[in-house]
C-alpha cells in the first residue's frame, strides 16, 4: 500500500512539471504587431532558398547556411565532433537554425555578439536570436510522459527529504541536449586577426505566411581605440526566400 501511495505521489509530480510552461516561454519571441504574435513561432519545417549566402566586408568574410530539420540531424550526428553526446537534434520545428562562419581578415580584432543577430520577415515582424536556455525550458516543455519509464518509477524510492530518484536517468536527456546546445552555438567575444569562428544561431519560426525573411549578422564591432571602446561596426544582410512545409 505504501509503495503504491509513493508511485502516485510520483506520478502527481512529474504530471505537474509536463506541459508546465517556462518564463523564459512566456515572451514575446517577436518584435511586431500584437495580431501577429499568435502565428509566430509555430511547429513548421522551412526551406529558405539560397541555403548559403557570403560576402565580404572590410576584411571580414561572412558565410551563412539555413540548416534545415535534416540538416541538423546529420550535422548532430558527426561522432567526429560530438563524440559521446552525437545523435540528438537540440532544436525544435518551432526553431530555424542558421550555421554561421565568420573570418577576420581586416588585419585587426573584432568583437561579434549573436544576441545582437537579427531576422526579419515581410510582414514586419523582427526576430531575436534564441538563447540555450530557452531551447532546454522548450525541450522540458515538450518533454512527453512517456520518457519516465516503468523501471524509472521502479528504481524510485522514499528518501531523507522525501521521495528519492535516480538522478543521472532522469537528467541524463537534457544534460545532453544542454551540452549539445552549448558545444554548437555561436560564441560571443573577440575575435583576432586571421582567426575564424564558426556556430549556429536559432530563431523562433517566422510566421506561417511568411515568404521572405532577411538575416542580419549586425553591430561586429571594429576599429578599437586604446581603451577598447569601437569605433566602427560592420552589419551583413542576407535575403531568403521563405517556403514553408507542413510537419
Amino acid at each position: 500500500m505504501r509503495r503504491l501511495m509513493i508511485y502516485g505521489t510520483i506520478l502527481v509530480l512529474i504530471a505537474g512539471c509536463v506541459g508546465r510552461k517556462s518564463s523564459l516561454l512566456l515572451d514575446r519571441p517577436a518584435v511586431g504587431p500584437v495580431t501577429e504574435e499568435e502565428g509566430v513561432a509555430r511547429q513548421a519545417l522551412w526551406t529558405f532558398d539560397p541555403m548559403t549566402q557570403s560576402a565580404t566586408k572590410d576584411g571580414i568574410e561572412a558565410t551563412v547556411t539555413f540548416y534545415s530539420h535534416s540538416d541538423l540531424l546529420k550535422f548532430f550526428s558527426d561522432k567526429k565532433i560530438f563524440g559521446a553526446y552525437a545523435g540528438l537534434n537540440p532544436y525544435f520545428p518551432e526553431n530555424v537554425v542558421f550555421y554561421v562562419k565568420l573570418m577576420n581578415h581586416n588585419g585587426k580584432k573584432i568583437r561579434i555578439d549573436p544576441n545582437e543577430f537579427v531576422m526579419l520577415d515581410d510582414r514586419s515582424n523582427q526576430y531575436m536570436p534564441l538563447s540555450p536556455d530557452y531551447i532546454t525550458a522548450l525541450a522540458e516543455y515538450h518533454g512527453p510522459f512517456a520518457t519516465f519509464s516503468r523501471g524509472l518509477l521502479e528504481e524510485a524510492r522514499p528518501g531523507y527529504f522525501g521521495i528519492g530518484f535516480p538522478i543521472g536517468k532522469m537528467i541524463g536527456k537534457p544534460q545532453r541536449r544542454i551540452a549539445l546546445l552549448k558545444m554548437a552555438t555561436l560564441q560571443s567575444g573577440m575575435l583576432y586577426d586571421g582567426v575564424v569562428c564558426d556556430g549556429l544561431v536559432a530563431f523562433p519560426s517566422p510566421h506561417a505566411q511568411v515568404h521572405q525573411v532577411k538575416l542580419f549578422l549586425s553591430n561586429i564591432k571594429t576599429s578599437f581605440d586604446p581603451s577598447d571602446r569601437p569605433q566602427a561596426v560592420v552589419n551583413f544582410s542576407f535575403d531568403f526566400t521563405a517556403v514553408r512545409r507542413t510537419l
